[in-house]
């Protein structure tokens, strides 16, 4: 199944430099059902390798000077901040068993599956609908709104290990008024930073095992490089739909398979 995960890592990369946000939401399944890896171990590996991609996706932006520095601090510090407080003190308060009801159990392992596959679930929504955000006219931002959803994507981001780029790049556009091109760029260095911060908040409470975990990152890298070579032959945009109905199947799929799980 390892070959099969390595695989599947050159697509997630691929599938990020392809259409941009999104793909890094197949991390955790890979790494649970794949590798074989504990769930709180799998989001730990997920923000090292969505961090160290989501920087390698970022440089170009950066160079093209299509990253918005001050709007990444709106959005982005309140995020890192949640995240840190995610990791270091809200997963450990989660009890290892949850709910016990007459056979049914929910443990954490579970619950965390769950949320993440709800997540999933919405942003297979997002890009099926593959709707065209709306560029407002330049006029003042809602910092203090954009910063609060920043807060929750921190959270989400903690709790499962996900990016959160379907959320981020949507909110850099409609409350902070930036340009579409500068919200990509400056979405991938918000997930970058989130992702490497929450990392490294929690990695003393698990055992890295850093040739395997180092392994996954340069393959996804790589498929990161070939997907962005791929974006300049095939309109990414089209390809969306098709992505959102595979995560959408893989969202049901993880809930059918946990509820399952839990009896």
């Amino acid at each position: 199944m390892e070959i099969i995960g390595y695989a599947a890592s050159v697509l997630i990369g691929i599938s990020l430099g392809l259409i941009g946000g999104g793909g890094s939401i197949l991390t955790v399944p890979v790494l649970v059902y794949l590798f074989g890896m504990d769930v709180f171990l799998a989001t730990e590996y997920s923000l090292f390798i969505v961090g160290i991609s989501s920087l390698v996706g970022s440089v170009s932006y950066f160079k093209k000077g299509l990253v918005n520095g001050k709007m990444a601090v709106v959005f982005g510090l309140p995020s890192v901040i949640s995240i840190f407080l995610t990791r270091m003190y809200l997963l450990p308060l989660i009890p290892d068993v949850l709910i016990i009801v007459k056979g049914f159990t929910v443990t954490k392992n579970i619950f965390l599956l769950m949320i993440f596959a709800g997540l999933m679930i919405l942003a297979s929504y997002k890009m099926i609908r593959n709707t065209t955000i709306t560029e407002n006219s330049p006029e003042e931002g809602n910092v203090f709104l954009a910063a609060g959803q920043g807060a929750v994507v921190g959270i989400l981001t903690g709790l499962v290990g996900a990016g959160g780029g379907f959320m981020i790049i949507p909110a850099l556009v409609n409350l902070l008024k930036i340009p579409m091109k500068t919200a990509i760029g400056t979405s991938l260095a918000i997930i970058s930073l989130n992702s490497l911060i929450g990392f490294l908040s929690s990695m003393n409470n698990t055992k890295i095992e850093w040739n395997v975990l180092m392994s996954i990152a340069v393959i996804a890298v790589i498929g990161i490089i070939m997907g962005t070579q791929l974006s300049k032959k095939i309109d990414g945009k089209k390809l969306k739909p098709a992505f959102g109905w595979f995560i959408l199947v893989m969202g049901i799929y993880i809930i059918t398979k946990e509820i399952h799980h839990a009896f």
